[in-house]
């Protein structure tokens, strides 16, 4: 593994090591006890990071933002990503995907106008009209439950680069040791604590207690946030 990716040795290979999107918001908030947090903000990617990522806003006392990012799924199966678009735009593919599957190109074209209605749909419903936060000068942290594949945090990654973030550090539980070290290289440091291997892995597979984050539940989330935060 490269130099840049912080793991905990005893949860690699590991099954079911947390509790909950809770618990490993809060093992991800200790591992970055010893990352310069100075002018850093945590961007969470709905659904699933944001659970995540607030318990680790608590816990450092950063502050909090979501960067909307949705997998284009396939047609047949809305599990499975075939790329994925964030919210400034910005488009990514798996290409050899797309030819193994023999979608067509009118396909692909529907796909990414579906999900780019999507993300503009949860921009407008999670962020209003609040303006997107100024990257120039800080560590832009960003959070999700979990790499599979990868594609959707390519595309945060190249989002935030647009944005002009300073510097990119990815954090999540649980990842693929491949799509771990593909996205390492894209930033400058990148956290998961449970790294495994294998053609079976699963995010689900890292926790006890798993359930999709519904959009309703992650507008709650954020409702109780801003509360807390008045």
């Amino acid at each position: 593994m490269t130099s840049n990716i912080i793991d905990l040795p005893e949860m690699r290979e590991q099954t079911h090591v947390f509790q909950d999107r809770t618990h490993a918001g809060q093992v991800l908030a200790r591992m970055l006890e010893a990352d310069d947090k100075q002018a850093g903000i945590i961007l969470a990617v709905p659904a699933g990071g944001v659970p995540i990522g607030v318990v680790m806003a608590e816990k450092t006392g950063l502050d909090f933002d979501v960067a909307v990012v949705s997998k284009i799924t396939l047609p047949w199966n809305t599990e499975a990503g075939y790329g994925a678009v964030a919210f400034d735009g910005t488009v990514k593919l798996n290409k050899d995907l797309v030819r193994r599957v023999n979608l067509t190109a009118e396909d692909v074209k529907k796909g990414i106008e579906k999900t780019t209605a999507k993300v503009a749909r949860r921009v407008k419903k999670l962020r209003g009209r609040k303006l997107f936060p100024d990257l120039g000068n800080r560590s832009a942290i960003l959070v999700d439950d979990g790499l599979a594949s990868g594609f959707t945090m390519r595309v945060a990654v190249t989002a935030l680069r647009n944005a002009g973030a300073g510097r990119i550090v990815v954090a999540v539980p649980t990842g693929h040791r491949r799509s771990v070290e593909m996205i390492a290289r894209e930033v400058d440091k990148l956290y998961c604590a449970n790294i495994r291997g294998g053609l079976s892995y699963a995010v689900a597979s890292a926790y006890r207690h798993w359930s999709d984050v519904a959009e309703e539940d992650v507008v709650k989330i954020l409702e109780q946030l801003k509360t807390r935060n008045l």
